[in-house]
């Protein structure tokens, strides 16, 4: 689930004011003085020290996240500029072979949540490229300097307690959590709170792998929209219950547009 970037000052404004959370610990004093904060917050939230010490030891402020997050610029474009990038002949035919590949497993997905394949394939495919690009940066590393900036200091510290979470419960490691620049982890991009909440053990491997396995990245997309109120055969057409339910997964009217434009394309194919 892509984030997407909306803060006015009035709003960050009342965020920093907010006395009961975090907001105020935002760039106290220098980047490991603040980690060392949040360790210690950690270990009070139940996070066991050895979860504390193997994601967090030696992560370090990262200028290049803080720049990213302050330069998105891909949903100023049209609904015309941006799907006709993304949904282009060539990934059309990858999520045709994705279609066919998976099909079983796509198949039995639908049959427990409700969710065609054709949608996943698309959120698949627009996401990470079927898996080729879910980012190269360490979510560990990317939330810190997120949850010390004060853009939205409470929110990426919430994510980062979550990641320490997914560590904790052995679905991934640290050094495994590698993503997008935003903490967003696996083959449809979960932002941690997300993958505590909706990620699922579907090839009953014993963990809740999203990033190497993708029958769970799929299962797991499935199961996020069904929670949301997905409903089994019914249209996902812009104006429909279910395309309400795909902006659940990201607000973005282009980039929903563009999930329900290649998720119709896709199931059109012979």
């Amino acid at each position: 689930m892509r984030l997407l970037i909306s803060v006015t000052c009035a709003a960050l404004a009342a965020a920093l004011a907010v006395g009961s959370g975090f907001a105020a610990d935002c760039q106290h004093g220098d980047f490991g003085t603040w980690l060392e904060k949040f360790k210690k917050d950690a270990a009070a939230q139940g996070i066991s020290q050895k979860t504390i010490d193997s994601a967090l030891s030696g992560v370090a402020f990262d200028q290049a996240i803080i720049d990213h997050d302050h330069s998105q610029t891909v949903f100023q474009q049209s609904f015309e500029q941006f799907s006709g990038r993304m949904v282009s002949r060539d990934r059309l035919r990858k999520g045709e072979n994705m279609l066919k590949r998976y099909a079983s497993i796509l198949d039995r997905i639908e049959e427990r949540y409700g969710v065609p394949g054709p949608v996943l394939v698309a959120i698949w495919g627009l996401e990470t490229d079927f898996g080729v690009n879910q980012g190269k940066f360490s979510t560990l590393r990317a939330l810190a300097t997120l949850a010390y900036d004060c853009r939205r200091s409470e929110k990426f510290r919430a994510e980062l307690l979550d990641a320490l979470r997914i560590i904790e419960r052995g679905d991934l490691t640290s050094s495994q959590m590698i993503g997008a620049w935003a903490g967003e982890i696996g083959q449809t991009q979960f932002l941690p709170s997300s993958y505590v909440k909706y990620a699922v053990d579907f090839d009953q491997l014993g963990h809740r792998d999203l990033i190497h396995s993708t029958p769970n990245a799929l299962a797991s997309t499935a199961n996020y929209l069904k929670s949301y109120g997905w409903v089994a055969g019914q249209p996902w057409t812009p104006g429909s219950a279910n395309y309400a339910v795909l902006l659940k997964w990201n607000e973005s009217e282009v980039y929903s547009k563009t999930v329900a434009l290649f998720a119709t394309r896709l199931s059109e194919q012979p």
